[in-house]
């Protein structure tokens, strides 16, 4: 571990920042978890400098995937990062021991983080909800992210959320109820040391201007394809304080946001699952020259319709 449970929100201050992404999962023909792809995706995703990844989620489909599958897939993803850029992982598991099996191998692997949804059946008070995460924070030492989200059937509220923060290892909070008037009230009511992520590339410059520090939990990033300079570049003049420079930057962008929003982001936010709206992100991956394949049934692939409107598109944007 790089850090104690006591450093553990400083740590998060310091090192969760920038683009810690949600990347797709390349799998076979046979449906297989493809572990040579999963490392060559690796590789250009350290090359195109990501900040940190976030895998075994939603996106990565391995809500789709069986125990042993859920352990291998995360053992080739840390012997791929191999310290290189932090790491951290998904809890989707409403059984707090079955999260804690989770934590403690994962921290064993060398991760060093968590992001957490609170169970998805079962417990419902914010009593119940709280116990459940002092359980698990109690007896695993990685950090943890809350992912506050409708996805859970129960979005975490103002005073719950405090409550929360105050446990020794968690150090922030996705904010996947996608409100941008939300994720500002809770930067201003929560600790100082919280780290707060709208998983919205599109509003990053503006979060950057008001406390924020990282887009957690999301893939637009990697999705830029040649055009990901851009970001870069209204990063590095936000860092200078030149504001509308970065902004006009930034707007050189929002072709390639509102498709992705089209084909993917809007889809979710509609419909609180990630699982159908995937199969596109499979084919943009492949087009900007990524692993990806098929997505694992029963979800049904892309249409041909929709594969080519795609791979038309982002020839047409420039991104691939």
């Amino acid at each position: 571990m790089k850090y104690t449970r006591s450093e553990a929100k400083q740590w998060a201050q310091d090192n969760i920042e920038g683009f810690f992404l949600c990347p797709v999962t390349p799998v076979d023909n046979d449906f297989n978890f493809d572990e040579e792809g999963m490392r060559k995706n690796v590789e250009a995703f350290i090359e195109m400098g990501v900040d940190g990844l976030v895998v075994g989620g939603f996106i990565a489909e391995c809500w789709n995937a069986t125990l042993e599958e859920w352990y291998r897939y995360h053992e080739v993803m840390a012997e791929a990062v191999a310290g290189r850029v932090p790491l951290f992982s998904i809890i989707l598991d409403p059984s707090a021991y079955q999260a804690v099996e989770k934590m403690q191998r994962l921290e064993a692997m060398g991760f060093d983080g968590v992001e957490v949804i609170n169970p998805v059946v079962q417990l419902r008070t914010d009593n119940e909800i709280f116990d459940w995460f002092k359980f698990i924070t109690d007896r695993s030492d990685l950090a943890v992210m809350l992912y506050r989200t409708p996805v859970s059937g129960k979005v975490l509220g103002w005073d719950l959320m405090k409550r929360l923060s105050d446990l020794e290892t968690v150090v922030g909070a996705k904010q996947g109820v996608v409100s941008r008037a939300e994720s500002l009230k809770l930067r201003k009511i929560m600790r100082d040391d919280f780290v707060l992520s709208d998983p919205l590339e599109n509003v990053f410059l503006d979060d950057l201007r008001n406390g924020g520090q990282v887009v957690f939990g999301e893939l637009s990033y990697i999705l830029f394809g040649k055009k990901r300079h851009l970001i870069n570049d209204y990063r590095a003049l936000a860092a200078q304080g030149k504001w509308e420079e970065a902004y006009q930057v930034s707007s050189q962008l929002n072709d390639v946001r509102d498709f992705y929003g089209d084909v993917f982001l809007w889809d979710v936010v509609h419909t609180f699952t990630y699982a159908s709206a995937l199969a596109s992100m499979k084919v943009w991956f492949e087009e900007i020259g990524l692993e990806a394949g098929p997505i694992r049934p029963p979800v049904a692939q892309a249409t041909d319709e929709l594969r080519q409107r795609i791979k038309s598109t982002l020839k047409e944007l420039g991104v691939s």
